[in-house]
Parts: C-alpha cells; sequence; structure tokens
C-alpha cells in the first residue's frame, strides 16, 4: 500500500503545475520535458507551459502541437527570456520553500541540481530519504548527507546499505565519523579506514565509546604488523 502510495505521488501526470514549472526551471535535460509531455497529454494547461517555455525541444513542442487542438505560440513566437543562474536559483529555491511535503518528495525523486540543493536541507525525514532515491545523487551530495548532523538516521542508514555508494572513501569516512550514525553501522566501516584518518577517529569524543575502541584495537592490530 506505502509503495502504491509514494508510485502515485512520483506519478508526473499527478504532480501539481508548481512541481511541473519547477522541475522545467531547473532541466536542462530533453528528456524531462518529453516525459512531462507524455505524462500530461490530458492537461492542456501543462502543455501550454511546455510549448510556451523557450527551453522546450523543437521536437516535443511539435508532438505537443499535435495533441492540442487551439491555437499555440509556434518556436519563432516564444519570449527568449533568459535568467542569469543566480535569478534561477533563487527562484527555485523561493518557489520550493512554499510546497508541501509530498510536492517536495516528488521533486525529491527526479529533480536537477538546483532542486537537490535545496532539498539536501529539507528538515522532513521523508523528503530527505526520497532524495536518496534520485537516480542523479552525486557523490559529493551523498557525502555532504553523510557528513550532516541534522539528517534523520534513517536517511544515514539507508546511506550504508547501498554498496556502490560505500565503495567510495569520502563517503565511508563521513558516515563513520557523523556522531549520528547509529555505532553498530559505524564500526562495521572502521576497518576501511586509513590509518591516519582511524588515529583521528579514535580520539573524537563526539563519536561513541564503540567506534573509537574499534578503531583503537585496529591501530593496535595494524602497528603490531
Amino acid at each position: 500500500m506505502e509503495e502504491t502510495k509514494l508510485l502515485l505521488e512520483l506519478d508526473l501526470s499527478l504532480a501539481s503545475r508548481e512541481v511541473i514549472e519547477i522541475l522545467i526551471e531547473d532541466t536542462s535535460e530533453p528528456s524531462i520535458f518529453a516525459d512531462i509531455a507524455k505524462a500530461n497529454t490530458h492537461r492542456p494547461e501543462i502543455l501550454r507551459i511546455l510549448i510556451e517555455n523557450p527551453d522546450t525541444p523543437d521536437e516535443v513542442r511539435q508532438q505537443i502541437v499535435k495533441v492540442l487542438s487551439a491555437p499555440v505560440k509556434i518556436p519563432s513566437e516564444v519570449a527568449r527570456v533568459r535568467k542569469t543562474p543566480e535569478m534561477r536559483a533563487e527562484n527555485i529555491f523561493q518557489r520550493i520553500q512554499r510546497l508541501g511535503v509530498i510536492e517536495k518528495r516528488h521533486l525529491a525523486r527526479m529533480g536537477g541540481r538546483e532542486i537537490r540543493s535545496v532539498l539536501i536541507k529539507d528538515p522532513n525525514k521523508e523528503v530527505l530519504l526520497t532524495l536518496l532515491d534520485n537516480p542523479k545523487l552525486t557523490e559529493t551530495e551523498i557525502e555532504i548527507m553523510a557528513k550532516s548532523r541534522s539528517i534523520p538516521e534513517e536517511a544515514l542508514r539507508k546511506i550504508s546499505k547501498k554498496r556502490e555508494w560505500m565503495k567510495k572513501y569520502p563517503i565511508v569516512l563521513a558516515l563513520v565519523t557523523n556522531p549520528k550514525t547509529s555505532p553498530g553501522i559505524a564500526v562495521t566501516f572502521v576497518n576501511e579506514l586509513k590509518t591516519r584518518d582511524l588515529a583521528v577517529l579514535e580520539k573524537n569524543i563526539n563519536i561513541s565509546d564503540a567506534v573509537r575502541t574499534t578503531a583503537k584495537n585496529i591501530l593496535q592490530s595494524r602497528r603490531a604488523h
């Protein structure tokens, strides 16, 4: 039931106009425009947003023209108003702040770089957990989340379970040295740390005794050999 609910929340055909507009504002990927158009053939108001957006690929715009029966703007009539990156980022930030949790989760699942940079700081646990399902997340973004002292433990646990991410040393180090990480999770990765990082970890009073003791034992073992 929960999985079905999540799928509905992430369905572009059900996404609010605000979510669609933010996705379009953020993206430079032609596939996003095509996916939105394909999912919203029953919503002329959404198709018109795409038609009138200067960044909509011509191929997508032509497909939309075939669907809409009313007159639409042709490419030469579309206003080519270009915002600076700073203007775009500020606009995206302000618009996301007005959204509810479900809409933020929709953006979290498929949003581009600017959207993710806003949602990575969101205080809602469900938004952050959904963000971790975004296939566009970079190693740097995962590292930022793994370092965060405000991130919920469930998100850290989710990071630790993805083998692909845990092959990256900066993410392992961030996870082990984060006081929010469950000791039961952190100790399983301590042995993967470099000796110099173990030495720092052993003296880190913000980390649990179990993690510091494990670091100390591994250090002694390495020095003995």
